[in-house]
């Protein structure tokens, strides 16, 4: 299937592991110019040196970039404009949880993960935007999560950013259609990432395989499928809704989960 993105560019945003590689890696195999930043050089370096191993010839742009520094990201924007010309399409893949139920969450938990969730969105868009506008298939594209819509106790402070996130999302869905950007979310469930095989690692039982371990959890939390996501999985959904195959598409936000939901 292509995605019709062959010389078109994306921006990744938290690009250099997990979903956010896996996307990059994704927009590269069809011929997509990409430009992903994250935190660390180190890890972005990594990252660089595995994907051109893989595609030689691929046109990608490695940057440092704090998303929640609005002048980190103009910076970012620019660097993007010199190299590639625009962006055409923008997915912003930033910010773990914080777990704790509501009397072990401090104040500053609450600030620091509403900050990371609708800025660590805001503040690429408002770097980009202009650029994405002057594109025919300008799309903004968002990794979220399930506890927007179904919220964990145990998570109380992300679940509730995570519900501003996807009502901001839906209303810049409305506000940019105007200047041609289209404006999507995924809503993740649980997904294999390192953290999970750190966990594997000090399991109970040894002689567990990790799909034996993994699929254990699976049951436990109800996941009707039986596993957690492959980071390819999300990759796939949001390389479709940035991608011009979605064209009629804007305000949606795709669930991701497994079947984990529980609403309608």
């Amino acid at each position: 299937m292509s995605f019709m993105i062959e010389d078109r560019v994306a921006v990744v945003t938290g690009g250099s592991s997990g979903i956010g590689l896996e996307t990059v890696r994704l927009l590269l195999a069809h011929g997509a110019k990409v430009a992903m930043c994250g935190r660390s050089r180190e890890r972005l370096d990594t990252a660089q040196a595995e994907l051109l191993r893989e595609f030689p010839q691929a046109q990608l742009l490695t940057e440092t970039c704090d998303v929640l520094d609005a002048d980190s990201c103009e910076a970012f924007a620019a660097t993007v404009a010199e190299r590639f010309g625009a962006a055409d399409m923008l997915i912003a893949n930033a910010g773990q949880g914080y777990v704790a139920h509501l009397d072990d969450t401090p104040r500053e938990a609450w600030l620091s993960e509403t900050n990371l969730k609708l800025f660590g969105v805001l503040n690429p868009l408002g770097a980009f935007r202009r650029q994405l506008a002057a594109s025919d298939i300008g799309s903004l594209t968002c990794v979220n999560s399930l506890l927007a819509l179904q919220p964990e106790p145990h998570m109380i402070a992300t679940s509730a950013a995570r519900a501003a996130l996807l009502n901001m999302t839906h209303s810049l869905s409305h506000e940019l259609i105007k200047e041609g950007i289209r404006v999507n979310s995924i809503l993740l469930g649980m997904v294999e990432s390192g953290q999970w095989r750190r966990r594997f690692e000090q399991r109970d039982d040894p002689s567990q395989s990790w799909e034996e371990w993994i699929g254990g959890i699976a049951t436990k939390r109800g996941i009707p499928m039986g596993r957690l996501g492959h980071p390819q999985e999300p990759a796939r959904a949001l390389v479709f809704l940035a991608s011009p195959m979605a064209s009629f598409t804007t305000g949606a936000a795709l669930d991701v989960s497994g079947g984990f939901n529980r609403h309608l």
